[in-house]
Order: C-alpha cells, then sequence, then structure tokens
C-alpha cells in the first residue's frame, strides 16, 4: 500500500446499549482481512453471506454468523469473540455499524461499505426492531457493561418510528447520516469499495464478480451459478440456520422475520409528500449531492 496515503486513524469510542467500539483496539488483524460496514440494515447480512460464498467457493455447510461476528455488538463478550477469531484459520471477515472514525482503519484489510437509501433503511429495520423478541431486548438491555440508557419496544406506527429516526438523528440506535458521510469520505482508498443494496438488486452476479477482483479471490466461472442461488433470499431464509444471527432465534417469526421482503419503496404508501422532501432536504444537506444521490440510487461510481 502507498506509504503517502493519508489512512484514517480512530479518534473516539462509541457505547450504546448495542456497541462497544473499544473491541476494535484489541483485534489484531491479519493481511487480507474482510471488514463488511453498513450503517444496518442495508443488506448487511446478504453481503456477508456474498462474501462467504466467494472466499469458500459456493460452499453450503459452512455458518456465516458464527464465522463473521458483528465486532463492536456487546455480546458475546469481547474476549470469546476476539478468541473465536484468532483460532480461524481461514480469510477472515466480520462486520461493523460503526462509523470511520470509531474504529481502526488497517491497511491491509479490505473493507466493504454497503449503502442503501435511509428510508428503505428504517422500514428493514421497523420491521427488524418490532419483531425482536424478549431474548433480543435481555441481550440487549440485560447484558453487563451497557452505557447509556436502553433501548424500548417501538411505536405501533411505522411513520412516526420514521420521524422520530429523522428527528433524533437515527434514534433510538444511531446516527444515519455520520455514518455514510464517513465512509463515503473515505471512498477512494485503494483498499476501500462501495456497494449498493439497489445494485445488488439490479445485477447479483456482476457484483458477485467485482466483489471477488476487488477481495482478489478467484472466482470460478462454473460455480457461479450455485454461488447466487445461496445468496437469494429465499435459500438464505430456508438456510436460515446458517445465514442469520441465532438462526432467527431472537425474533418473532425467526429467519423469515429477520431476512424479511428484500424489497424498496414501501415507504411510498405511508410517508406524506412533507415527510418525503423533509427527508430528501435532510440527506442533501447531511451528505452533498453526490453521496445523497448514490445513497438515493446507486449505481456504479466511475473508476
Amino acid at each position: 500500500m502507498d506509504a503517502d496515503i493519508a489512512w484514517p486513524r480512530k479518534t473516539r469510542e462509541i457505547h450504546n446499549h448495542h456497541m462497544d467500539s473499544t473491541i476494535w483496539n484489541r483485534f489484531a488483524f491479519r493481511d487480507g482481512d474482510v471488514v463488511v460496514a453498513t450503517y444496518g440494515k442495508s443488506g448487511t447480512t446478504w453481503t456477508q453471506q456474498i462474501v462467504s460464498q466467494i472466499l469458500f467457493g459456493g460452499a453450503t455447510d459452512i455458518v456465516v454468523p458464527e464465522m463473521s461476528p458483528w465486532l463492536d455488538l456487546r455480546v458475546p463478550p469481547a474476549e470469546q469473540k476476539l478468541a473465536a477469531l484468532e483460532a480461524q484459520t481461514h480469510r477472515r471477515f466480520v462486520k461493523t455499524h460503526l462509523p470511520v472514525d470509531a474504529l481502526v482503519y488497517s491497511p491491509t484489510a479490505r473493507y466493504v461499505y454497503v449503502g442503501r437509501d435511509g428510508r428503505d433503511v428504517l422500514w428493514s429495520l421497523y420491521n427488524h426492531h418490532a419483531g425482536a423478541n424478549a431474548l433480543w431486548y435481555e441481550l440487549i438491555n440485560d447484558t453487563p457493561g451497557r452505557v447509556g440508557p436502553p433501548i424500548g419496544r417501538p411505536p405501533d406506527s411505522v411513520r412516526q418510528y420514521f420521524l422520530e429516526w429523522l428527528d433524533g438523528d437515527g434514534y433510538p440506535f444511531w446516527s444515519f447520516w455520520e455514518n455514510v458521510r464517513s465512509w463515503w469520505a473515505i471512498r477512494d482508498l485503494p483498499n476501500m469499495y462501495l456497494l449498493h443494496f439497489n445494485d445488488l438488486k439490479a445485477d447479483l452476479p456482476g457484483e458477485i464478480r467485482r466483489l471477488a477482483a476487488f477481495l482478489g479471490a478467484p472466482l470460478d466461472e462454473a460455480a457461479l451459478p450455485g454461488i447466487v442461488e445461496h445468496c437469494s433470499i429465499e435459500w438464505m431464509r430456508n438456510h436460515g440456520g446458517q445465514t442469520v444471527p441465532m438462526g432467527g432465534a431472537i425474533f418473532d417469526g425467526g429467519a423469515e422475520r429477520f431476512l424479511h421482503k428484500g424489497t424498496n419503496g414501501r415507504w411510498r404508501d405511508t410517508l406524506t409528500a412533507e415527510d418525503i422532501a423533509r427527508y430528501e432536504a435532510a440527506s442533501l444537506r447531511e451528505l452533498g449531492p453526490d453521496c445523497a444521490a448514490w445513497l438515493a440510487h446507486g449505481g456504479r461510481r466511475p473508476a
């Protein structure tokens, strides 16, 4: 890697009901580690499945959530996650929901950031939150070490949930805008890859090929049809024990609830014209025109 590059540096810690960013201070990187980063509900689990299929040649006997933990989640304990990752002998891949300045950025790792329109994120997030069961709340709120208030149950109205999220800068989770903005700002680094949910929907085989090339992972074209099948929502739902955290046990409805519709635009029938205008104005203000346009629509950036 170019010694003249100004690599991102960690400048702060983030703690909340879900996160403890200090684990990154103890994670021992290896050359070629892959970090899948998102705000959340942007195609994270889908992308982890895609990465696993690329790295393991379309294998159907791997348990991705165990192999690829959410590193900054407070559960299970950091020591348990770090020990499990240290014991892995294959090429490792983890996920994060942190902004760039709250994690350790390694020049020798590969980073994949997945974006999605915030309105679609929020609709998926509401399904996730509304479907969480007592075990989810117990793990998130009652695991020792929580900093800040617990997370409560969502309102009955998804529109109210959206407006509280928009007005509260990501409430009751974390800031959407700073997350997107921080990763967009480093998009030109040589070990950074921007991926968009819409592009995965539009051309999954093409995106798999491009991602494999970025990762430097050989891709057998003969295996590609099977890889594409194993990365379909239907296949992932039917194999939830291998694709979904805890096999979906923390959600009413299991893996099918976690891997819900995978569709966009459901907000159009609920949000008012004023709601939509407020969101779009916030996106433009917080992200700037280029990032806001990419987040709303996707599309490959020029090389």
